[in-house]
């Protein structure tokens, strides 16, 4: 269920990464929300451009959907710099970053997407790299194998995770600049919509973005791709514009409420209020119940119903909260305290 979810804020295909391409803002001034990220990142720039010098390596780091790609390519074409990108998983042996290495210029970027899932020998590969501006690189092996000291142009390492925790500490130490991608609001995330309309000439009502974005999770890529299943929706079914009735129509087909939750979001309550009796329940036995993988609930459905108080987080387990249980029209299991125990040792009073 949760491989195409509308509502998430991974991405889905190739296809939809090039729409969204066509959609990105390419300057700073042209970014919406994230505004203390972007003076800090105003401020690094102007004051390399003043010594020319290449910036510091930087690390994004946030929920998957909130520009982290976008800031990396903002921020290369800030400096006026080209930039190759990868992924941690693509780059799984040390000629693989060597390729990317050996034809980087000076002030050029390196942008490696979840970099937290670099291999344990890559990782330490490019320390020198980044500290150093060289790399040991093997060549052949066994009795036969010379190690060379390669040298590097003076570059710039952007490195983007959805996962901060699981960076290792070597490598976190060796960004010079770490900045949290925040979720954007209502009114952000309808400022992109009216951008992203603009560049796809679509006529669309007033207050019919509003109604977009707040089901948008605060994610600009969710945003950008209800926009699209609307646009569609408004073509086929309407006259191609965007009114209230349309947008309606076309988010409740989605399954989407006005809340932006979508069935797998409902489905993790229901299992929770109902088989569980609001909680706590593990989440292994609540991807058990629901036939989803755990790495699914915790990074996909989790976050959102945590950060609009649905959700608790408790050490015995999940717990479902009275706001959520109104929304969905259920029945609230007040917890109750335990009871003390008593004492092991406790003598009976005669």
């Amino acid at each position: 269920m949760a491989i195409n979810r509308v509502i998430s804020a991974q991405s889905l295909n190739e296809a939809e990464e090039k729409f969204n391409i066509s959609l990105r803002p390419k300057r700073l001034n042209e970014c919406v929300g994230q505004s203390n990220v972007k003076e800090k990142l105003a401020i690094a720039i102007a004051a390399a451009k003043q010594r020319s010098e290449p910036l510091e390596h930087i690390l994004f780091y946030g929920p998957p959907g909130l520009g982290k790609t976008t800031l990396a390519n903002v921020v290369a074409n800030e400096m006026g710099a080209r930039i190759r990108c990868s992924s941690g998983p693509a780059l799984t042996k040390q000629g693989d970053v060597m390729g990317l290495l050996s034809n980087i210029n000076t002030g050029d970027v390196l942008f490696i997407d979840e970099i937290h899932r670099l291999s344990t020998p890559v990782e330490e590969f490019i320390y020198p790299a980044m500290e150093e501006f060289r790399v040991d690189f093997t060549v052949d092996s066994g009795l036969h194998a010379k190690t060379i000291n390669f040298p590097l142009k003076r570059f710039t390492l952007i490195g983007a995770t959805t996962r901060a925790g699981l960076l290792s500490a070597p490598l976190r130490g060796r960004f010079g600049m770490l900045y949290h991608l925040e979720f954007y609001n209502a009114e952000e995330l309808t400022a992109i919509l009216e951008r992203s309309a603009k560049l796809l000439s679509l006529h669309c009502e007033d207050q019919t973005l509003k109604l977009i974005a707040a089901r948008s999770r605060g994610a600009p890529r969710t945003a950008n791709r209800l926009l699209k299943r609307v646009r569609d929706y408004a073509q086929v079914k309407g006259e191609g514009a965007l009114t209230a009735k349309i947008v309606e129509s076309a988010l409740k087909m989605e399954q989407i409420d006005p809340l932006g939750l979508d069935e797998l979001d409902r489905a993790f309550m229901r299992a929770l209020a109902v088989t569980y009796d609001g909680g706590p329940a593990g989440i292994d036995a609540l991807a058990a119940t629901l036939g989803e993988e755990r790495d699914t609930l915790e990074d996909v459905v989790e976050p959102y119903l945590l950060q609009i108080g649905f959700l608790r987080r408790t050490k015995r387990g999940r717990e479902i909260t009275a706001k959520a249980c109104k929304h969905l029209g259920l029945k609230y299991h007040e917890k109750k305290d335990s009871p003390d125990l008593p004492d092991l040792f406790e003598k009976n009073e005669s």
